[in-house]
């Protein structure tokens, strides 16, 4: 492990857990077509437990981002991972009439999740009585940083650009936004703005605390801009927000997507690790105010000799 991720390691943290996970759950989803279906990972020990639920990237499913879900539900998180209906385990068709609404779909499987924590709960063998509902954050990669923005303020603009409808969620006390897109309209490839309408972004009302993350050699083919792209939801938003900038990272981010994820094209386990103790550290502050650990990880990567990111906040 690279000695910046190393030093980030809080005492707080402790040795990894057990973990459970169960999986699929399925919540009915009357007009949706197929039901929900869900993995619930959470630590096998402990009570008063923070919650994230994590909104995939385009084309994965409940059983991608181990890396991350794993190592944060083995340091105190129960970790919700749905099946979007762009999965690729659903394999549904480009003509499909569901297809132009992915996205408000996506964050009704997020809020559909939300209103059946209890039945969530009691799926697990063990968890019963053991969630702290008070304390929920929203995570999402990719597309599905847009889905998590959506809960915490990000909203979608028509093609007058007017804000559509506010899908902010009052539960959803803070988020963390991997490799998420920024502003659309010009910033968009042609391609881009034909197929993909929704990435069209006002992070105007974004107010939700929020660490975004950001790789500097993320270079998308959907912008015509560079890799700062991804840092829009930072600069764009108001309200407490701090940016991590992963030195040498592309879209994987060195490789959140999975073990052996086929999308991670610049696989870099320290990367990973880095990715893992910072977000860990952020959502145990920012659920909890009193936790010291984001103070203590960002003091860590800026005194390191040789850092693998920087972190500015505002």
């Amino acid at each position: 492990m690279a000695e910046s991720a190393r030093a980030i390691m809080d005492p707080a943290m402790g040795a990894p857990t057990p973990i459970v996970s169960v999986k699929p759950i399925a919540l009915s989803a009357p007009g949706r077509g197929h039901d929900l279906h869900v993995r619930v990972s959470a630590p096998a020990a402990g009570h008063e437990l923070p919650v994230i639920v994590f909104s995939h990237g385009f084309g994965s499913s409940l059983d991608g981002y181990g890396p991350l879900a794993d190592f944060w539900a083995a340091h105190g998180f129960v970790v919700i991972q749905p099946t979007h209906l762009d999965s690729r385990t659903l394999a549904l068709p480009p003509d499909d009439p569901r297809t132009p609404r992915i996205w408000r779909y996506r964050v009704e499987d997020m809020k559909r999740i939300l209103d059946h924590l209890d039945l969530l709960e009691a799926a697990v063998p063990g968890l019963s009585g053991r969630l702290d509902q008070s304390r929920i954050a929203a995570a999402g990669h990719s597309f599905g940083g847009q889905t998590a923005g959506n809960l915490l303020g990000l909203r979608v603009l028509d093609e007058q650009n007017k804000k559509g409808e506010d899908l902010s969620d009052p539960r959803i006390k803070a988020g963390v936004l991997l490799a998420t897109a920024g502003q659309g309209g010009a910033d968009l490839t042609p391609f881009a703005a034909e197929r993909y309408p929704f990435m069209n972004p006002s992070f105007a009302d974004m107010s939700t605390p929020t660490l975004v993350i950001a790789g500097d050699q993320d270079d998308s083919p959907l912008t015509v801009r560079g890799p700062d792209w991804c840092a829009d939801p930072y600069f764009l938003s108001p309200g407490s927000k701090s940016l991590l900038t992963v030195f040498g990272a592309e879209h994987s981010l060195g490789g959140i997507p999975g073990y052996e994820a086929k999308e991670t094209t610049d696989e870099n386990p320290e990367r990973v690790a880095l990715i893992q103790r910072l977000t860990w550290a952020y959502l145990r502050s920012a659920l909890d105010p009193q936790d010291p650990s984001w103070s203590a990880a960002r003091t860590a990567l800026t005194e390191s000799s040789n850092p693998l990111g920087r972190i500015e906040s505002k």
